[in-house]
C-alpha cells in the first residue's frame, strides 16, 4: 500500500498523464446526397480502432463518437439502401471537436444486382452534378501539405494540370490566363480573394484573404464543368464556409513570423441551434524583409472573416457571412538619381485596397426530397493607387493613378429535386448587377502629363439562367446533362453553352468518363470601357463579345488498392471570339497586368490546350501518404495577324510529388510530429525576344512581337517543407509549425528591365525564400 501511494505520488509531481490520454469528441450530420435531407439512424464507425468505437445517427441524422483518443482515423458510415461511405484522414486533436458533413448516395438498384463499393470522399467531388475534371479540395490537406502555406489557391497548384508560382498565387489551370478562373464563395461569384488582388498580377496575388480556420471543403474544377457554372472559362474554385460549433465555444490563436491570427466559434447561448464563427488576421512582412525584393517589407494586410448560422424548426436554415481585407504598401523613391538603375527607383507608389464581401444565404425544405436555396451578396472593391516620378530636380510629379470602385448585388437561387435513386433535378438564376466608377490615367513618358485610359461610371449586369439534371442511366452508367444561358446587358452579348457528362462504372475497381462543355468569361470591365490612346476614341470596345471555349475531357479512374488511386484525363480546350488587335500578335488571351490597355479590340482571336492529366495518390495510413500529379500539354493562340504561337503560359509540363509522415509519441501516443514536404518540377514561363536596339534608343524593354513567347525560361524546380508538432493536452492543443516556400531559393523568372547604368536589358529574378515559424493553441 505504502509503495503503492508513493508511485501515485511520484507520477503527479512528474506531470504523467497515468490514468488516460486526452480524448476528444467527433461530431457530425449524415444526409442524402442528392436532397440534402437527413438519413436516420445511419450506423458510424471509427476504422481499425480496438475496442470499436461506433455510434448510430439520431432520428435527424446527428451523430457523435466521444471518447476518441488523439490521431488520424478512416470513419465508415453504412445504411441500408444507401452505398457506404469512407470518409480518410480525419484528424482528432483535443483542443477542438472534429465535426463532419457525410453524404450518402441512394443505391439506384436493388442490392442483390451488384456488389455495392463503398465511396470514397476523396475520390469524388462535393458537387454531385461533376462528372470529370473535379477535385474536392481538403481544409485539413492546406493545412497539412508541404507549400499549401494554409493557403487555398497554393494547394490548388498539387492538382493535376495546374501550373503556379512562387511570388504570387495565380492559378494556371491548363495552359489558361489565371484571370479565366471564376472564384465563388457560398454559390455566388467573388472578386479575387488575394491579398493585393489583380494589381500586379491579374487573377493572383500575394496570399489568400479566406482562412483555413473558416473554410469548409470545397471543390476545384479544372474543365468541363456543370451548368450551373457561368462566366468560367479555365475553371472554377467553389468554396464554402463551415459553420460554427453549435454546442462547444471553442478559440483559437495563433502567433507567427508573417502576423497574428485568432478565431472564436460557438454557440450564441447554451443549448441553442444557432452558432457563429469568425476569424481576424493582421500581417506584416517587415520580419521577412532581409528575404523579401527591396521595399516589399512595407507590404501589410488585415482580413476579417465571419459565419453566423440560424436553423430554425420550420423556416429553414439562414446564415449570414461574410468576408472584408485590406491591403496597403508604400514605395519610396531614391534619392540619389545616381541610383536610379530601374525604371521604378525613382517612383513613389502608395496603394490602399480594400474588398468586402457579404451575403445572407437560406436553404428552405420542402416535402418530396426537395429543398430551395437563395442567396443575396454584395461585393465591393475599391483600389487606389498613385504613382509620381521623382525628376533630377528631386521633385515628384504625377505619373499614373488608378481609383476603382466597384459594386456587386448578386442574386443566386435554385431549386433541387431528388425525383428518385436514379434522378435528381436543378434548376435556378444567378443575377450579377453591377456599378462601377473608374479612372485610370497614365503618362505616356515620365514629366507628361498623364492621359486618361479609362473615366466611367455607371451600372450593367450578367444574368444567368441554368437547368442541368443528374440520371442513373443504367446501374452503372450515369449522365450528367444541362444548359448554361448568359447576357451581358452592357451590349446585349449573350451565349447558350450546353453541358453534358457521362461515366461508367466498368468493374468495382475502373471507370472511365467523358464531359463536354461550352463555356464563356467576361473580361475586366476596365477593357470595355477604355479609351483609344493611337485615336483618342472614347470606350472603344464596349461591344465586345465573350471569350468563349469549348472543353473536351476523358478520365479513367482505377482503385488499385484500398489506399491508392489513380487518375488520368487527357482533354482538349478550342477558345475563340478571343479580343485581338488587328494584325498583330496581341491577344488578351496573355495579358497578365496591363491594368492601363488601351487600343481598339476585335473578338477574332482563338486558342487551343490539349494535354493529359495524372494523379497517382496514396492515403494516410501508418501516419505515411504520398500524392504523384502531372500534366505534360500545350497552350497556343491566334492573334490579329492569324498566325498560331505559344501562349504566354506554355509552359509544357508540370509535375508534382508530396510525401509526409506522422509520428504519435509522448507518454500515450498523444502528440503528433510530421514532417512534409513538396517537389514541384515545371517548364518555365514563355516571354518574347528583347529588342535590344529598340530597347536602348527608347529606353525601356521593348520586345519583338513578331515572334511573341518564343522564348522560355529555365525550368523551375521549387522544394517546398512543413514541419508540425502537435501537443494535445486535456481540452487544449497547441501547434509548432515551421512552413517554407522555396527552400531551395528557386529564382522566379518575372520578365525584363531596362537598366539605365549600363545601357542594358536584365532579366528580373526574384529569388523567394518565405518561411512561416509560428505557435497556436486551441482550447
Amino acid at each position: 500500500m505504502i509503495r503503492t501511494v508513493f508511485f501515485i505520488f511520484s507520477v503527479v509531481c512528474a506531470g504523467i498523464p497515468l490514468f488516460a490520454q486526452p480524448t476528444q469528441t467527433i461530431r457530425g450530420n449524415v444526409i442524402d446526397e442528392a436532397s440534402n435531407t437527413p438519413v436516420a439512424f445511419a450506423s458510424v464507425v471509427l476504422r481499425n480502432t480496438a475496442p470499436v468505437i461506433a455510434t448510430m445517427a439520431d432520428s435527424l441524422g446527428h451523430f457523435a463518437l466521444s471518447g476518441v483518443p488523439m490521431g488520424r482515423y478512416d470513419l465508415q458510415v453504412t445504411f441500408m439502401g444507401y452505398e457506404p461511405s469512407i470518409v480518410r484522414e480525419v484528424t482528432v486533436v483535443s483542443g477542438k471537436q472534429t465535426f463532419l458533413t457525410i453524404p450518402l448516395k441512394e443505391n439506384a438498384t436493388l442490392l442483390k444486382e451488384l456488389v455495392v463499393k463503398p465511396r470514397i470522399n476523396k475520390e469524388q467531388p462535393l458537387n454531385t452534378m461533376a462528372t470529370l475534371s473535379a477535385k474536392m479540395l481538403s481544409v485539413e490537406e492546406a493545412k497539412r501539405y508541404a507549400g499549401g502555406f494554409d493557403d487555398p489557391a497554393r494547394l490548388a497548384a498539387t492538382i493535376a494540370g495546374v501550373a503556379s508560382n512562387t511570388g504570387d498565387n495565380g492559378i494556371i489551370v491548363r495552359g489558361n490566363a489565371p484571370k479565366f478562373l471564376q472564384w465563388k464563395m457560398e454559390g455566388v461569384e467573388i472578386p479575387t480573394p488575394n491579398h493585393f488582388g489583380d494589381l500586379n498580377y491579374l487573377g493572383g496575388g500575394v496570399l489568400t484573404a479566406l482562412s483555413s480556420q473558416m473554410l469548409a471543403n470545397s471543390d476545384f474544377f479544372t474543365g468541363a464543368f456543370p451548368a450551373e457554372y457561368n462566366n468560367a472559362l479555365s475553371g472554377v474554385f467553389d468554396m464554402a464556409m463551415r459553420t460554427g460549433n453549435n454546442q462547444k465555444r471553442e478559440t483559437t490563436v495563433q502567433l507567427g513570423i508573417v502576423g497574428l491570427e485568432n478565431a472564436s466559434e460557438g454557440p450564441f447561448k447554451k443549448g441553442g441551434r444557432a452558432s457563429y464563427l469568425y476569424n481576424y488576421r493582421y500581417s506584416t512582412l517587415a520580419l521577412l524583409t532581409p528575404l523579401l525584393p527591396e521595399g516589399a517589407g512595407s507590404i501589410r494586410y488585415q482580413d476579417l472573416s465571419f459565419k453566423l448560422n440560424f436553423p430554425t424548426r420550420k423556416a429553414g436554415i439562414f446564415s449570414v457571412w461574410g468576408v472584408g481585407f485590406l491591403d496597403g504598401a508604400r514605395s519610396k523613391p531614391k534619392k540619389d538619381p545616381a541610383e536610379w538603375t530601374y525604371a521604378d527607383d525613382d517612383q513613389d507608389d502608395v496603394i490602399e485596397q480594400s474588398t468586402g464581401v457579404a451575403g445572407i444565404s437560406h436553404k428552405y425544405f420542402l416535402s418530396n426530397n426537395a429543398f430551395w436555396k437563395t442567396t443575396l451578396a454584395a461585393t465591393v472593391n475599391d483600389v487606389n493607387w498613385t504613382s509620381q516620378k521623382m525628376n533630377n530636380n528631386l521633385e515628384l510629379r504625377p505619373y499614373s493613378k488608378i481609383t476603382n470602385t466597384n459594386w456587386n448585388f448578386m442574386l443566386s437561387s435554385y431549386f433541387n429535386k431528388k425525383y428518385s435513386a436514379r434522378h435528381t433535378h436543378r434548376t435556378g438564376i444567378l443575377i450579377n448587377g453591377m456599378r462601377y466608377d473608374i479612372l485610370l490615367n497614365k503618362a505616356i513618358n515620365p514629366g507628361e502629363i498623364p492621359r486618361e485610359v479609362v473615366k466611367a461610371d455607371g451600372q450593367s449586369a450578367l444574368i444567368s439562367g441554368y437547368s442541368s439534371s443528374s440520371v442513373n442511366l443504367t446501374p452503372k452508367l450515369l449522365m450528367n446533362i444541362g444548359v448554361n444561358a448568359q447576357v451581358f446587358t452592357l451590349n446585349k452579348q449573350y451565349t447558350i453553352e450546353p453541358r453534358l457528362g457521362l461515366c461508367q462504372q466498368l468493374h468495382e475497381k475502373h471507370a472511365i468518363g467523358i464531359a463536354y462543355g461550352l463555356h464563356s468569361r467576361l473580361e475586366k470591365l476596365n477593357y470595355y470601357l477604355n479609351n483609344s490612346l493611337s485615336t483618342g476614341e472614347k470606350a472603344v470596345n464596349k461591344d465586345l463579345d465573350f471569350s468563349k471555349a469549348h472543353h473536351l475531357a476523358l478520365s479513367y479512374d482505377w482503385n488499385v488498392a484500398e489506399l491508392i488511386h489513380v487518375k488520368v484525363e487527357p482533354y482538349y480546350q478550342r477558345l475563340f471570339s478571343i479580343p485581338v488587335i488587328p494584325d498583330s500578335s496581341f491577344s488578351l488571351i496573355n495579358l497578365q497586368s496591363d491594368l492601363f490597355f488601351g487600343e481598339k479590340l476585335q473578338n477574332t482571336g482563338a486558342g487551343r490546350n490539349y494535354g493529359i492529366d495524372v494523379t497517382l495518390e496514396k492515403y494516410v495510413s501508418k501516419g505515411f501518404y504520398y500524392l504523384f500529379s502531372g500534366a505534360l500539354f500545350r497552350a497556343e493562340y491566334k492573334g490579329g495577324d492569324g498566325i498560331w504561337r505559344n501562349t504566354r503560359f506554355n509552359r509544357h509540363y508540370v509535375f508534382n510529388f508530396l510525401a509526409g509522415k506522422e509520428w504519435q509519441i509522448g507518454q500515450n501516443n498523444q502528440n503528433t510530429f510530421s514532417l512534409n514536404a513538396r517537389w514541384s518540377y515545371q517548364g518555365g514561363n514563355r516571354y518574347s525576344p528583347v529588342n535590344e536596339t529598340a530597347s536602348q534608343l527608347k529606353k525601356e524593354v521593348v520586345y519583338d512581337e513578331s515572334a511573341a513567347f518564343s522564348l522560355q525560361s529555365d525550368p523551375m524546380l521549387n522544394v517546398h517543407l512543413t514541419v508540425i508538432y502537435k501537443i494535445n493536452k486535456p481540452k487544449r492543443s497547441s501547434e509548432i509549425a515551421l512552413k517554407i516556400l522555396n527552400l531551395t531559393q528557386q529564382p522566379d523568372f518575372r520578365g525584363h528591365l531596362y537598366n539605365r547604368l549600363t545601357h542594358t536589358v536584365d532579366e528580373e529574378l526574384p529569388s523567394l525564400m518565405i518561411p512561416n515559424l509560428s505557435y497556436k493553441i486551441e482550447f
